[in-house]
C-alpha cells in the first residue's frame, strides 16, 4: 500500500446514489482501505459504504477540516453533483491512488 499523506476530503458510498459518507484524513490510501475492509466499528461499516466515489486535495488540514464541515451541511443534491463532477459513472476511485 503507498502511503500518500496530504489533508483530504473525501466521500465513500455504499453504491451508485447510494448511503454517502463525508471524511477527513492525511492518509486517504490508509483510511479508504479501512473503510472498504471494514476495520474500524462505525457508520460506514454499519451501512457498508465502501467505494471511494470524490475527493479533494487541500494544503493544510484546517482547510480540509473546513471543507468537510461545510459540506457536511449541503443539500445531497450538491454532494451528488459533486461526485458526479469527478467520476460520472460512480467508479470506485480506489484504484487509482494505489
Amino acid at each position: 500500500m503507498r502511503e500518500t499523506f496530504q489533508p483530504c476530503v473525501y466521500i465513500v458510498a455504499s453504491q451508485r446514489h447510494g448511503t454517502l459518507y463525508i471524511g477527513v484524513t492525511s492518509n486517504i490510501v490508509q483510511r479508504v482501505f479501512q473503510h472498504r475492509e471494514g476495520l474500524v466499528d462505525g457508520f460506514t461499516k454499519q451501512y457498508g459504504v465502501k467505494m471511494l466515489v470524490w475527493y479533494e486535495l487541500h494544503a493544510t488540514m484546517d482547510s480540509a477540516i473546513g471543507k468537510e464541515q461545510a459540506m457536511k451541511e449541503w443539500k445531497r443534491a450538491w454532494k451528488i453533483a459533486r461526485i458526479e463532477s469527478m467520476t460520472p459513472t460512480w467508479q470506485d476511485l480506489y484504484e487509482s491512488l494505489l
